[in-house]
């Protein structure tokens, strides 16, 4: 009986598509599938960091302008750039979004567009690498607004194409990412009424999509714990407070939170300490050290206690070796929260796309994304595209935010469908 309503969903899926998109849809998007791969290319080889997106901003912006009844504003939060296409038909505003920036990776995949780019960050020299995919992103919207606007009198309801920078987190000490484009009114005039947004996924089969309803990512928080101590002679601890020995008690209390304190059945939970920097001689106690980590929820009331049992256990552990802790949280992002409503409105969207063979429901994900601040303002859905080479080991794929990081470009098609058809389906509804 399910094998066959599943074959009655795909025969009434292929005739939605055959009603719901215009009749130049098919031969536009074999048209526009080169130059696709072409400005992915591009942007992998001349990649720029989050809030230096100078050149890639200005490509974008550049581009859109060439585009018939496309307005464009830019720049937008520093390097970014939206674009408005006002369809010929009524209907809703919808939101596209695309994030630009790189990250400071060297590459190690040996492909003729790689990287070779180098640049200044934090004071060190590094490579510059598009290694989570937002080179395929930006591809992705740009082909869909020249979509879109070659079908302009058949598109319901108004487009905003949202190109973000510094979704990795802009520089210290400036603003940046989605908050700042929401800032500067990247949701407003038109206001915006949902917004939809892709991810590649490396370590997911090309010409799938992944998706959950609910809390989906993960938010993310920057934590600093400041273990202050007494400074002694190596030989002689008792007559200092060692901040070594301290951290080193601190930090496996941390854990003790994740795995004896919250409730995991609930959500999961990650708190991760990424550096540990303390004393300048293998003889000589310190006065200080200092941690840094990050915490992964996906339960905005966990967050919140979460926080507060980071700062006790610090500070209690400190206070029993005779030091004392210093604690700063700093959120990065929210939960990436996919409005419940808004995913079983528009999955069919999705399966006219792919395939209903090839759209599946996820686990949680533990990375974060700053798309989180767009759902807090309009009701939002955020899915992955598959971006794997068939018959790869998922385990051996290489993961995002590493030199191995590799994508089919064969798939990079399937988020320009996805978006056109969210467009035409969700659009019309208003």
């Amino acid at each position: 009986m399910r094998k066959i309503f599943l074959s009655l969903l795909v025969l009434v899926t292929l005739s939605c598509i055959a009603q719901d998109l215009p009749k130049n849809y098919t031969t536009l998007l074999k048209e526009v599938e080169p130059e696709l791969i072409a400005w992915r290319r591009h942007f992998h080889e001349f990649p720029e960091l989050s809030n230096r997106e100078v050149n890639t901003g200005k490509y974008i912006a550049d581009f859109l302008k060439t585009l018939p009844n496309v307005e464009v504003r830019y720049p937008v939060a520093k390097t970014g750039v939206v674009a408005v296409l006002k369809g010929g038909k009524p209907g809703a505003v919808i939101a596209l979004r695309a994030d630009i920036d790189a990250l400071p990776v060297y590459e190690r995949v040996a492909i003729p567009f790689a990287s070779k780019v180098t640049t200044d960050y934090n004071g060190q020299k590094v490579s510059v690498m598009h290694a989570c995919g937002h080179d395929s992103h930006t591809a992705m919207l740009m082909a869909t607004a020249k979509m879109l606007s070659n079908m302009q009198k058949e598109v319901p309801g108004t487009i905003v194409f949202l190109f973000q920078p510094a979704e990795e987190g802009p520089p210290a000490n400036e603003e940046g990412g989605a908050p700042l484009m929401i800032k500067e009114g990247a949701l407003d005039n038109p206001k915006v009424e949902a917004v939809f947004g892709i991810h590649i996924s490396s370590q997911t089969p090309v010409g799938t999509i992944k998706y959950k309803s609910g809390s989906f990512m993960a938010s993310s928080d920057w934590f600093t714990i400041k273990v202050n101590g007494k400074g002694s002679h190596g030989s002689q601890p008792w007559g200092g407070v060692d901040p070594i020995s301290a951290s080193a008690q601190i930090i496996e209390g941390l854990q003790h939170i994740v795995s004896r304190q919250m409730d995991l059945t609930k959500a999961p939970l990650v708190i991760t300490v990424g550096t540990i920097n303390s004393g300048v001689r293998s003889n000589i106690i310190p006065e200080t050290a200092e941690m840094t980590g990050t915490i992964r929820t996906l339960d905005s009331k966990m967050q919140e206690e979460v926080h507060e049992r980071i700062k006790h256990t610090a500070q209690t552990i400190a206070q029993s070796s005779g030091a004392t802790a210093d604690v700063t949280i700093d959120t990065k992002t929210l939960v990436t929260y996919n409005d419940p409503a808004l995913v079983k409105k528009t999955l069919p969207s999705l399966i006219k796309a792919a395939g209903d063979e090839n759209v599946s429901e996820s686990t949680w994900v533990t990375g974060a994304e700053d798309f989180s601040f767009y759902a807090a303002k309009a009701p939002s859905f955020f899915f992955n595209v598959g971006g794997m080479p068939k018959g790869i080991d998922p385990k051996k794929a290489g993961p995002h935010h590493t030199p191995d990081f590799y994508l089919d470009e064969s798939g990079f098609i399937v988020g320009v469908k996805a978006f056109c058809q969210l467009v035409f389906d969700y659009g019309k509804t208003k």
